[in-house]
């Protein structure tokens, strides 16, 4: 019953705070499989490129 109370998906503010809480996570998640994935190998490096 407390749950309930705290979590009244009736409010807007609840579903805001949520899409917010979901946005952050994927963009952090779709960010470091970027970064450390697959993909990963296709990345330059430009320090490296003007190294002479």
């Amino acid at each position: 019953m407390l749950l309930k109370f705290y979590l009244n998906m009736d409010s807007p503010a609840v579903f805001f705070t949520f899409f917010l809480w979901f946005l952050l996570v994927g963009v952090t998640g779709y960010s470091i499989y970027i970064s450390f994935g697959p993909p990963s190998k296709k990345l330059r490096d430009p320090f490296e490129e003007n190294e002479e």
